[in-house]
Order: C-alpha cells, then sequence, then structure tokens
C-alpha cells in the first residue's frame, strides 16, 4: 500500500509540475484565485519521494488556554494545543509531509527554522507562499536530510505570533541514532502577564520607567526605546516556570544529552553546574568539544545548544538562568537521580561561560579568510528614528534602510558568499540574525579568526559593536530572509532579502490575504 501511495503522489507531482505553488506553481491568475481556496502544497520531487520512510503529520493551529505558573493561566496559540507544540523527530533522509490546518481567527504558516529546506517550503507569507487563513488545510513537504536540533514556528506577523505560543521542536536524528541513554528537549521562552497585546502603552509612564528601561543588561535584550522588555515578567521552559515543571529524570552512568532551544525574544545565560561538553552548535557537529566546568551558556533568540553530560551519581542539581530580571529565577529546572539519595549538588557561582571562538578543535573547514569570495556583503545592524514605526518611532536597519526598502543581496548558485555583520545600533541591543534557507560558517570575532572547531550556524548573535564574519555557499536557490530573530527589530525594519539570479519564480502575492513576513 505504501508503494501504490507515493506511487500516487509521484504521478500527481508530475501532472501538477507546472502549477501555482500552493496548488501546481503558474503564476496563471486564475489558478492563483484557487490557490487561496485550496491552501495547500505538495513540493517534494518524484525521485525524492521513492522508497523513503513518510512520516505525515498533522497540525492543528488553535487556541487554548495555557497554565504558565500557578497563578498565572494565559490564552495561548499552539500547535496541536501545548506549548511548545508536538515534537516532531525523524530520521536522516526521511521526508518530511505536515499538513497544517488554521483554527485560529487569523492567518499563520510555518518556517521549519534551520532547516535548509527548498524555497517552496520555508513558510514565509508574501515570499514563499500566501498565509493560511482561517479554516483552511496547507501541506508541507521535504526530506529531512541534516540531522540537527531545530524548531518550527509561525512567520506571520511572528512578533506576535511566537509570543503567544506558535512554536514547536523538529528534531532530525543521524541515520545511525542518537547515542545517547535521554535526550530532553528544553525550550526557553519569557511572557507578559499583563498584555495581551504586544505593543508599548505610553500613558502614565514617567521618566523612571523611562530609565529601567534604559538599564536592564543586554542578556535580556533590551533597548532604550521600542518595544518595552519589561513587560516580559514570567520566563518558562518548555512553557513553565519552575514550580509547574517535572524534573528531568536520569540514571547513574546514563549519557543525558540536553537541546537548548530559545523561542523568546532575548539571551538567556544558563547555568548547568556540572561537567559538560557542548557538542552542536544550531544542530552541527562541534569538532572534539573540550569538558565545560559549569560553564554558563548563553543562548540568544533562535538559537539552538546541545550538550552532553554523564550522570556520575554525584547528586541532583537544578538547571537555571543567570539573568538580572526577577523573572529569570523562574526559568529552571531539576535534574534528579531515579534511584538517588536526594543529596543536592550546591548551585555555586560560575566563573567562566562558553566562548564560541574556542568552542573545540581546529579542524580542516569549508572556508578561510584568505579565501577568494564571489560575492562580498558588508551588512550594517543600525538604528534610527521613524515616527511611523509603532515601537515609538525607532526602527531598526540594515545598512540605513528598512524592510522592504532594504536592497536585496544578489547572488549566483554556487557562488561563495561572505557577509560583514557590524552592530552599530545606538540603543545597544543585540542582533541575533538568523538566515534562511542555509548555514553559514563563522570565520572571525572582531578581526580575529575563530581558534578553535570550524563553527557552523543558522543564527547568530552579534552584540553592541561587534563584527563577524560569516561564509556560505550559496546551494539553495530561491528568495531567502536574512534577518534578526528579535522579532521586535525584525519587525520595525531589521529584514533583508538574499535573492538568487534567474531564479525561476513560483511564487505571485494573491493579494487576497493579508501577508505579513514578520
Amino acid at each position: 500500500m505504501k508503494k501504490i501511495y507515493l506511487f500516487i503522489i509521484i504521478i500527481m507531482v508530475s501532472i501538477l509540475a507546472a502549477c501555482s505553488q500552493q496548488s501546481s506553481g503558474s503564476n496563471d491568475q486564475e489558478k492563483q484565485s484557487e490557490e487561496v481556496e485550496s491552501q495547500t502544497t505538495n513540493q517534494a520531487s518524484a525521485k525524492d519521494t521513492d522508497e523513503k520512510k513518510v512520516n505525515e503529520i498533522n497540525l492543528t493551529a488553535k487556541e487554548v488556554k495555557w497554565t504558565l505558573s500557578p497563578d498565572k493561566t494565559i490564552t495561548a496559540w499552539t500547535y496541536n494545543g501545548t506549548v511548545p507544540g508536538e515534537q516532531i523527530r525523524v530520521k536522516e533522509g526521511e521526508l518530511v509531509r505536515v499538513n497544517l490546518t488554521n483554527e485560529l481567527d487569523k492567518p499563520v504558516t510555518i518556517h521549519w527554522h534551520g532547516v535548509p529546506v527548498p524555497n517552496t517550503e520555508d513558510g514565509i507569507p508574501g515570499v514563499t507562499q500566501d498565509a493560511i487563513v482561517p479554516g483552511k488545510t496547507y501541506t508541507y513537504e521535504f526530506v529531512a536530510n541534516t540531522p540537527g536540533t531545530y524548531w518550527y514556528h509561525s512567520h506571520q506577523n511572528g512578533v506576535e505570533q511566537i509570543d503567544k505560543g506558535l512554536y514547536g521542536t523538529f528534531i532530525v536524528e543521524p541515520k545511525k541514532g542518537v547515542n545517547v541513554d535521554r535526550d530532553y528537549t528544553l525550550v526557553l521562552d519569557e511572557w507578559e502577564s499583563g498584555n495581551e497585546g504586544h505593543g508599548m502603552d505610553m500613558e502614565g509612564m514617567d521618566m523612571g520607567d523611562m530609565d529601567n528601561m534604559a538599564n536592564h543588561s543586554e542578556s535580556e535584550g533590551s533597548s532604550m526605546m521600542g518595544h518595552d522588555m519589561s513587560s516580559y515578567d514570567i520566563f518558562t521552559i518548555n512553557g513553565k516556570t519552575y514550580k509547574e515543571n517535572k524534573p528531568l529524570i536520569v540514571k547513574k552512568g546514563d549519557k543525558v544529552k540536553l537541546r537548548f532551544v530559545n523561542a523568546g525574544y532575548m539571551v538567556h545565560k544558563i547555568h548547568i553546574p556540572v561537567d559538560y561538553k557542548v557538542t552542536h552548535v544550531d544542530g552541527q557537529k562541534v569538532n572534539n568539544p573540550e569538558i565545560q566546568k559549569g560553564s554558563v551558556l548563553e543562548v540568544a533568540p533562535g538559537e539552538r545548544y546541545d550538550i552532553k553530560f554523564i550522570a556520575d551519581g554525584s547528586g541532583d542539581f537544578t538547571i537555571d538562568c543567570h539573568g538580572e530580571m526577577d523573572a529569570a529565577k523562574d526559568m529552571k529546572i531539576d535534574v534528579v537521580y531515579k534511584e538517588g539519595n536526594g543529596k543536592k549538588i550546591e548551585h555555586s557561582q560560575p566563573s567562566t561561560k562558553v566562548d564560541l571562538t574556542t568552542l573545540g578543535e581546529d579542524a580542516e573547514a569549508q572556508f578561510t579568510l584568505e579565501d577568494e569570495f564571489d560575492v562580498e556583503y558588508t551588512m550594517d545592524l543600525g538604528t534610527k528614528m521613524d515616527m511611523s514605526n509603532e515601537d515609538m518611532g525607532m526602527a531598526w536597519t540594515i545598512n540605513g534602510e528598512t524592510y522592504p526598502n532594504v536592497p536585496p543581496l544578489k547572488i549566483d548558485k554556487g557562488d561563495k558568499v561572505k557577509v560583514t555583520l557590524t552592530n552599530n545600533s545606538m540603543d545597544e541591543s543585540t542582533h541575533p540574525m538568523h538566515l534562511h534557507g542555509h548555514f553559514f560558517q563563522v570565520l572571525s570575532k572582531n578581526g580575529q579568526p575563530l581558534e578553535g572547531s570550524p563553527i557552523i550556524k543558522d543564527t547568530l548573535n552579534v552584540k553592541p559593536g561587534e563584527t563577524y564574519e560569516v561564509a556560505f555557499i550559496a546551494d539553495n536557490p530561491g528568495n531567502w530572509l536574512f534577518h534578526c530573530h528579535d522579532l521586535h527589530h525584525a519587525s520595525s525594519g531589521m529584514v533583508m532579502l538574499v535573492k538568487y539570479n534567474n531564479f525561476e519564480e513560483f511564487y505571485t502575492d494573491t493579494g487576497k490575504v493579508d501577508n505579513k513576513p514578520q
């Protein structure tokens, strides 16, 4: 039956090869009108589907009551009724087919954050598809070729929809499997308990309030102007504060893997008070990682870090957040031995933090600073005043412009591309920059080449005054976003397109949906 089903899919794809992105791929206006009614797509090629295991997942975007803490229940937007949404876990090389039904009253999408999917499956309203209108179902389909820790989230008005809980995790296991005894995913996020919307209320604010905003530390993603980050007064792991979370259970001798995913808009300093190794960044391997002796791990918005430790039986312990805001105290979770004696490791003040530039050991890499690149691009991350902007007149810019007025980075397939990112924002905010559809290698920080393992990422946190050089190969044709994953910054302008020359366009905005790519 499976082969017959796959054969039918192959025939359908062949017949529909000339149609539009949501129904069959053509730019015919009549067909596009039909797209909005059907809200479906099927993009995997016949050769991709042949003889592959098919993972078919049904997700429903819906509203539920969700308990964050013992004294706070909110109305959350979810995939399948939980925050985070249902975890999708597949093996390398398998086909993923996700049917998303929208039961919310607003259009939604799914973006597969970090996964190098075909451009048709990237989930960007107004760029790769129309957002999925209420009551409709849309199908995403791709082959999961790259193992790693990823996540998925709505990219339709993401600054609000992710804030409401519309995200989940996506794990691609290597073909040989994951060589651990325990495998836990920990999603970091922050919430506004007293704000159903996400704008800023200026009424009643005095200078003390303004000073308070200006004095928040960079670890909590603050800005002197713009969205009031102090309104995020509940921090969670897996959608729950400490008192609502169940402990992570281990046994003595277990090899334990923890996957940290930051789904929020602030950098979180996570303290793991045992010896551990950082094995992966953004799902990609670190070469021969060294032991971190209780070091603090900074996880920026959109980033993922995998760590591994051996449960040596020395005692239960707590993983917590070392932040300055009061809410940080609730971003913690216990690790408890199944057959332990209840002894707890003392939680001492950490003296070191994980340094991306010296992580692991040197090894041969795809790029070096001495390479000749086909395209070199400088990206100045800045700010400017724009009184038409909702965030108190503050706009975040790329080379002085805001999206969609930022000129695109144009490249050819096969190009070796180097991008220099510098954070010159006058509000001293951090910018976790995320490139869709590609991984990039981090070459240097502040002019100094990396000393450790080659670091391959899709999201890189650029702090005030910092400059990074990164490089990637143009191997995935399409129209791709490159943007800040503090989505307050993205929705206020810090977005650009990476456009392949001679790319055959498959999508035209129908004008029937209010597409909001950020």
